[in-house]
């Protein structure tokens, strides 16, 4: 009996021994994680008085962000962000005034004051050698902030159909799809009647109606619906507006341009001229899609995208 009993207390203390070992293992997995992780990063960064931008900041490493086209929010960029996490880098994506979970405040929404919102927000991360990232009007947005700042915080550029370095056609540069006239109407139409404005926008933002699914249609409606309405309206304004041919020549540092030739928003012509206009920049042609390739061609932008980070 004498035998049996310190046979039981053996295996009593070594099943304790077992446990509490087990435990701690797991306990300090979860803070090498946490470590890992780091401290919970802030939503919301404010950039002036009563005014936040919504931002999402994942991962770590070199530093990656995005401004959303219009009228999109940094959500739009979900399967962007999924690629470039697997990736090793530290991915941001801004949400402008005005739009999606940002403050949306009486006030300007030109580029200038986007640009300005852009800088505080890497100002205030801190953000060191990044690569900027914009589709439609927030790669006009990306462009006129390395021009403006000199590239402060940034050492590429990628220009995804870009709405720049003008959305409408003037006397001596025939190369955008619209009219002044036809931009206005779509302000008007914003201020009368916004879901016909998304829908009409809608009808031209991929290649065919079957090029992303109803989930993903109805999913990118959900997120312009966020948007403010003023915010639409001046947003449209400075599309229709704002000419920045003379930003181009100050564009120093590498550049992506993915672009393609069936946009029916921004014309392919637009990305040939500022390839020609941006020195050493490089274009990368999509063939599959309109002005979604990042939805549409999701594989080939990202692989496109990511190879750039690369170099």
């Amino acid at each position: 009996m004498k035998i049996k009993s310190s046979t039981s207390a053996v295996i009593l203390l070594t099943t304790l021994f077992v446990s509490c070992s087990t435990e701690n293992n797991s306990a300090e997995s979860k803070t090498e994680n946490n470590e890992k992780i780091g401290a919970a990063r802030a939503e919301y960064i404010e950039v002036e008085p009563n005014v936040k931008l919504h931002i999402t900041d994942l991962g770590e490493g070199k530093p990656v962000v995005l401004i959303h086209g219009y009228p999109l929010s940094d959500a739009s960029w979900e399967y962007q962000y999924h690629a470039l996490l697997k990736e090793g880098y530290r991915v941001i994506g801004i949400t402008l005034r005005g739009f999606g979970q940002s403050d949306k405040p009486y006030g300007k929404y030109d580029y200038d004051q986007f640009a300005a919102d852009i800088k505080v927000v890497l100002d205030k991360l801190d953000i060191k050698d990044a690569t900027l990232g914009g589709h439609s009007m927030g790669g006009a947005i990306a462009l006129h902030y390395v021009a403006k700042y000199d590239s402060a915080h940034v050492s590429k550029l990628a220009l995804f159909s870009a709405a720049a370095p003008c959305h409408t056609k003037k006397e001596d540069y025939p190369y955008p799809l619209f009219t002044k006239e036809d931009i206005s109407q779509w302000i008007e139409l914003n201020n009368n009647d916004r879901p016909a404005l998304l829908a009409a926008v809608g009808e031209k933002f991929t290649l065919s109606p079957t090029s992303i699914s109803p989930g993903i249609g109805a999913w990118l409606g959900g997120i312009e619906m966020q948007s403010s309405p003023f915010a639409m309206e001046q947003a449209l304004i400075a599309l229709r507006d704002e000419d920045l041919r003379g930003d181009l020549p100050k564009i120093k540092i590498p550049t992506l341009i993915l672009h393609a030739k069936e946009d029916k928003i921004v014309a392919f012509a637009l990305a040939e001229q500022m390839h020609k206009a941006i020195a050493g920049s490089q274009l990368v042609v999509f063939d599959k899609s309109g002005h979604a390739s990042f939805l549409e061609e999701k594989d080939k932008f990202n692989s496109e995208f990511i190879k750039f980070l690369k170099k």
